[in-house]
């Protein structure tokens, strides 16, 4: 549909058009860069990108990817595609407290699709996608850079014309290597900022389509007007940034398709001029576009905010100290801070950091803090350009600087703090669509500087230069966030008092087996955050299985002292206690974690163990029920339940709760050991000694596995295939319990057979 509002300039309006573009001033004029066709110009694009990140293809799943892909039901099939509307990014339903409010449900869906393709958590797939993604955006960004460096021009055919070829190959070459990307390309679940960035991209091409007719606006084409809308309601549900185009695309109307002039617009409003109507917000139709992509996006909104629900999500101090400072002062100085340091991150991406919470960045809270000179710096800065964008009697240049603000600034705000708590401190992931804007001032600057300078081609070799280095920089990134053992360990010389770094690098070794050298991390850990529960939790474990049970009692009580709803610190703190036979002590711990977390099967199962200790059997016995019932994989429970029924004689009941495990899990070795030893004792040989063959198959080297089934032939009366299976247990386990002597019997009784034969 077009939307007709004027027609009298239509006629031979594109040839005016046209021969405009020859005119207006080009950046590719001074600039001494390669002048590539566009096939090609992408070509090198792509295949760049492709360069930088193509070593983290084979990477595992790292960092947040165990929690938004390994560890979320979503991604199964059992669970119905409907609840992915209802669920946060992690799997969490929207509506519970402890839900993060990240509602990114196209981003699962790929998830999902990934998952279901490569029939399991196989991350290769999951890391090609994220490539080809980056890949697909850095190409797409030759026509948007063409567009913001350029102008938008059509040829009389209707045909896009790129008037900056050079400047838009350049940018596009910045944006692809820059190695702030890294994050979102080589972590999985950075896919939630590129699958908002292809959408923010399509949305903004889609608007710039419906000028296709006519550039000035007085024709516009109302179905991508409501395309562009929708692409960005797409993008906001892969990532909550994506509904900042909507702004992007009226700022982007009113300056290139309306050439207007803010200072000009303020100056006519505070005189009350009554020319303002040559400004032609009515005439080219402006106000109506305008007010169409804000009706979108608060409709947008709206409906996001009534799945969301009201509850803003539940940060702690750790996560963004900032936020949590009494002082206005406080915060207003270190979210400046940090903005800077963005800005940093964006002109030098030297030190990059995985996580930049837990006091990678401590408080400025006095202005004699020399870090001041940053925000002085940043603001001095952008109200340079601000000015400039502004004031500049070149249109041109306004243009460029307005539009290259506008995307440097605009699609940060979610992340700025200003309108709501965020969860982070800093995060290079929501760097990647504000350096779209780094990425055209960049350029700009660039292009300014070949302008004055004598030796162009200088010029371009240190930019050239700075392309190479960041290209070297993306690949060792890519490199350590191939696992996660490099990319903590990498993050320890960036941010040395940050404690959830030295937390991770401790868990990460703790879950290698490294037990030493994951308790000095720890230690560190809760050095640098007294009141880090989680170290002080890991750390209590350790020491626990180390059976230094008097400090890991301390480090628990101190964790759930510190954050009394601690359900896991409170089932540990009980197994210390049990160990330390405290039994009541231990109880009480029990049932204070059952009574945080309702659905807590391993803490209903170490209830059962005491009570077992206890010699209160139907206790343990309902622990453990209670434990299957939550988790019906659970075949510690299982096995427990059958060991204790075999114990106390009831083989009946032993046999019955043997048969419904196996039938919940059918592979398990260790309750087809269990069910055997149950139906030998019944004198159901047959069947016993095809669960033990079953087990052996399953684990052919544990040596109670061939001694209990050469029990059972010894019992059945087969000689010669008892002698074999103790002669495999001695073999495996020389020292098991009980089984040479068996041997021994076996062995005079073959012994008097012989003697009897003879």
């Amino acid at each position: 549909q077009i939307c007709n509002q004027h027609n009298a300039e239509a006629p031979n309006l594109e040839q005016a058009l046209h021969r405009m573009a020859q005119t207006e001033p080009n950046l590719d004029h001074d600039v001494s860069w390669f002048l590539l066709p566009s096939y090609w110009a992408k070509m090198v694009v792509a295949l760049i990108s492709f360069l930088c990140f193509a070593n983290s293809y084979d990477g595992d799943f790292v960092f947040d990817d165990s929690e938004a892909i390994i560890n979320n039901k979503d991604l199964r099939a059992e669970t119905p595609l409907g609840d992915l509307w209802h669920h946060d990014f992690w799997g969490s339903k929207l509506s519970s407290n402890t839900s993060h409010k990240s509602y990114r449900p196209l981003t699962v869906l790929t998830f999902r699709i990934n998952y279901l393709f490569a029939g399991g958590f196989y991350p290769v797939g999951f890391h090609v996608i994220n490539i080809i993604l980056h890949c697909t955006i850095s190409v797409l960004m030759v026509d948007v850079f063409s567009i913001l460096l350029g102008g938008l021009q059509f040829s009389n055919k209707g045909r896009r014309l790129n008037l900056a070829p050079k400047t838009s190959l350049l940018a596009a070459l910045l944006f692809a290597v820059h190695p702030v990307h890294t994050e979102c390309v080589a972590g999985i679940v950075g896919r939630a900022d590129l699958l908002c960035a292809l959408f923010f991209l399509l949305s903004f091409l889609g608007y710039c389509k419906a000028f296709r007719e006519n550039k000035e606006g007085h024709n516009f084409s109302m179905f991508w007007v409501l395309v562009s809308v929708i692409l960005g309601a797409i993008a906001m549900l892969c990532k909550e940034q994506g509904i900042t185009i909507l702004g992007l695309n009226a700022v982007f109307d009113a300056l290139v398709i309306n050439k207007l002039n803010v200072l000009e617009l303020i100056q006519k409003l505070l005189r009350k001029d009554k020319s303002l109507e040559n400004v032609g917000l009515l005439r080219k139709g402006l106000l109506f576009r305008i007010t169409l992509l804000m009706s979108g996006g608060a409709s947008i909104l709206y409906i996001r905010w009534r799945i969301m629900g009201t509850g803003p999500p539940a940060f702690t101090e750790v996560d963004n100290p900032a936020s949590f400072a009494d002082s206005l002062f406080v915060r207003a100085i270190n979210y400046n801070y940090y903005y800077s340091l963005n800005a940093w991150l964006l002109l030098c991406p030297w030190w990059l950091c995985f996580d930049w919470s837990m006091g990678c960045i401590p408080l400025i809270k006095s202005v004699s803090d020399w870090r001041i000179i940053a925000l002085v710096a940043l603001w001095f800065c952008l109200i340079g350009l601000i000015c400039q964008a502004l004031c500049s009697e070149d249109s041109h240049k306004r243009r460029i600087l307005t539009l290259g603000l506008g995307f440097l600034i605009i699609p940060f705000l979610p992340a700025s703090n200003l309108f709501f708590r965020v969860g982070f401190v800093i995060a290079e992931r929501v760097i990647y669509l504000p350096s779209i804007g780094y990425c055209v001032l960049f350029t700009y600057g660039f292009s300014l500087l070949s302008k004055q300078a004598k030796k162009k081609k200088i010029l371009a070799v240190a930019v050239l230069g700075i392309l190479v280095i960041n290209v070297m920089r993306c690949a060792l990134r890519s490199s350590q966030w191939r696992s996660e053992e490099q990319l903590f360990r990498s993050a320890l010389s960036v941010c040395p008092l940050n404690a959830k770094v030295h937390y991770n690098v401790g868990k990460n070794l703790a879950d290698k087996g490294n037990q030493s050298a994951a308790i000095k991390y720890y230690r560190e850990a809760v050095r640098l955050n007294p009141k880090y529960v989680h170290a002080m939790n890991n750390l209590g474990n350790i020491l626990k299985e180390r059976n230094e049970l008097r400090e890991a009692e301390e480090l628990l009580s101190l964790a759930v002292q510190i954050q009394p709803d601690f359900a896991a610190a409170w089932m540990n703190l009980g197994i210390v206690q049990n160990s330390l036979r405290r039994f009541e002590e231990a109880e009480q711990s029990y049932w204070t974690a059952i009574k945080h977390r309702k659905k807590y099967p391993d803490c209903y199962y170490n209830l059962g163990r005491l009570y077992a200790d206890l010699n209160r059997h139907i206790d343990a016995l309902n622990a453990w029920r209670n434990a299957t019932v939550l988790k019906p994989e659970h075949s510690l429970a299982w096995n427990n339940m059958i060991i204790l029924l075999d114990n106390t004689g009831n083989l009946a009941q032993a046999e019955a709760v043997g048969r419904e495990a196996l039938e919940l899990i059918p592979n398990d070795h260790s309750l087809m050991f269990s069910l055997a030893n149950v139906l030998g004792k019944s004198q159901k040989y047959k069947e016993s000694e095809a669960l033990f063959l079953k087990a052996i198959k399953a684990n052919p080297n544990a040596a109670s596995y061939h001694g209990n089934l050469a029990v059972l032939y010894h019992r059945w009366g087969n000689l010669d295939l008892a002698k074999k299976h103790y002669e495999v247990s001695l073999k495996l386990d020389p020292m098991a319990p009980g089984t040479k002597e068996n041997y021994n019997l076996l062995r005079r009784k073959l012994e008097q057979l012989q003697k009897k034969g003879s």
